[in-house]
């Protein structure tokens, strides 16, 4: 870790903050984030087949997702909220047992979208593990992570 930055969200005697990025310029921020959803393999046979009673879990994930990016303030303590101008999550089988969640958020803004990202991504395999349950309780949400960020004083990050 480079210790000239430090954890940003503590001030000098170690007290929790917001940290103030009231004298940043937007700019355009993007970041990418993922998440795998491992079931049995009857369980995506089922979901590719849209044959659940609860409709298409990839369409209400999908939303889920959405939705959460835009909650991520409100769930996440001192996260900056951001003006978000887009938000895509992507679910596609990986194997016969897995499903990765690929989450992308875009703001012109003074501070990043990984947060974003991240939880649209969690959430959204959270709402297959939710739907699927009846019928997988094994189903298991892995690898969390960071793909890509892009803007800001930071510059681009890839995994």
């Amino acid at each position: 870790m480079d210790k000239d930055k430090g954890l940003t969200h503590f001030d000098e005697e170690g007290k929790a903050r917001m940290v103030d990025v009231s004298k940043k310029q937007p700019t355009l921020r993007r970041a990418v984030a993922a998440c795998t959803v491992v079931m049995k393999a009857e369980t995506l046979e089922m979901l590719l087949a849209k044959k659940t009673s609860k409709g298409d879990v990839f369409q209400i994930a999908r939303i889920a997702g959405i939705m959460a990016a835009k909650q991520t303030p409100a769930l996440i303590p001192l996260c900056h909220p951001v003006a978000l101008t887009a938000v895509d999550v992507d679910l596609r089988p990986v194997s016969d047992k897995a499903v990765e969640i690929r989450a992308q958020a875009h703001a012109r803004d003074v501070t990043g979208v990984e947060m974003e990202a991240l939880t649209a991504a969690s959430v959204a395999a959270l709402t297959v593990y939710d739907m699927c349950k009846a019928v997988d309780r094994g189903i298991s949400v892995t690898d969390l992570r960071l793909l890509e960020k892009s803007g800001g004083k930071s510059g681009t990050y890839t995994r």
